[in-house]
């Protein structure tokens, strides 16, 4: 048995806890300090989650953030980061705080997005070591899990598969092998790289193919849209799957994971539906990213969005439209406010 403890009391957060019972970890769940009300809500509610509909067990231990100090001085094996990317710097701050004159526990990061820093792409796993090293923290040791996993599946105990990755194949399978259930069905990878790149840019590609059936044809009715768009995400899917290779290859990635749960697999589970998705079919039906988000979607995060506000003019430095013609029509779509179009004559 193994003590886990999970900063974030979100819906991933929240259900990863539940295969890390089952396995008969010693799990505890600790809110930021944003989420001190909704932990209060969660207890009055007999811990019943908003998020995933489901309760959480009384043998998964749920604090407030004011016992994180206390719970982060125990002996921890594996600390768990479920917080949102725009968390990193904070959550750099709270291992400090408790670990600057020791060795940090294994890091996993539920957290996934890609940045820039010095004009060049940086995935959070490095910017979490960059933030930390240059706190005086040199022994880090952090992993990171990919692949299609919705939260409220996992927390029902659906068959789910997601893969774990570490620079050291060691410790990716050590953590796999902590976490594999009947349910919860984890492979390894030392593809800590393409997995991350992945994990980020799937959330571009499923907008592009929720646009399908707005893209499928500029000549026929929605009915027959309807009923054949299929044709046209698929197209969108392979599409997606060449340029993530591309692109994890210009990250050092490695082009096979691509195809795997980091990569096909989660790209797949996004696309099916979602807030990418989503607002890819708004882009396809003839929105603008504006109009979209203020009509249809004003309060709802969109992550492959943001992640083209982050790195979008990077991207496209680095690449021109014959190169990657479906990303760079996401971004000019999404910087410029323009209606979603796509060169199809430029698809591999």
């Amino acid at each position: 048995m193994s003590k886990i403890v999970i900063i974030g009391a979100g819906a991933m957060g929240s259900a990863f806890a539940f295969p890390c019972l089952d396995k008969n970890h010693d799990v505890t769940i600790i809110g930021t300090h944003l989420e001190d009300n909704f932990i209060d809500d969660l207890k009055k509610n007999k811990n019943l989650h908003p998020g995933l509909k489901t309760t959480i067990p009384n043998s998964i231990n749920v604090l407030k953030f004011e016992k994180l100090q206390n719970i982060l001085g125990s002996n921890i094996d594996i600390l768990v980061l479920a917080i949102s990317s725009k968390g990193i710097d904070w959550v750099a701050e709270q291992i400090y705080k408790n670990f600057n004159n020791s060795e940090p526990p294994m890091l996993l990061m539920l957290t996934k997005g890609l940045g820039i820093y010095e004009n060049k792409f940086e995935l959070l796993v490095d910017k979490l070591e960059r933030l930390l090293n240059s706190k005086g923290i040199k022994k880090i040791n952090i992993s990171a899990i990919g692949g299609p996993c919705l939260a409220t599946g996992l927390a029902n105990k659906v068959h789910s598969s997601v893969v774990i990755a570490n620079r050291d194949i060691k410790v990716a399978k050590k953590i796999s092998d902590l976490l594999n259930t009947s349910y919860y069905h984890t492979s390894y990878s030392d593809d800590l790289i393409g997995v991350e790149v992945c994990a980020a840019t799937k959330n571009i590609f499923s907008m592009a193919v929720g646009a399908s059936k707005g893209l499928c044809s500029n000549n026929t009715n929605s009915e027959i849209k309807e009923k054949n768009y299929l044709n046209t995400a698929s197209l969108l899917i392979r599409q997606s799957i060449h340029e993530m290779e591309i692109f994890t290859e210009h990250l050092k990635g490695k082009k096979q994971t691509v195809t795997g749960l980091a990569g096909l697999g989660d790209l797949y589970v996004s696309s099916v539906g979602g807030r990418n998705s989503k607002m890819g079919f708004y882009l396809g039906e003839g929105m603008t990213f504006s109009q979209a988000k203020k009509t249809k979607m004003e309060k709802i995060t969109v992550e492959g969005a943001d992640l083209i506000f982050e790195i979008g003019k990077i991207v496209k430095q680095d690449f021109n439209e014959k190169k990657l013609p479906l990303m760079i029509a996401m971004i000019d779509a999404i910087l410029e406010d323009k209606k979603l179009e796509i060169k199809w004559e430029n698809f591999s």
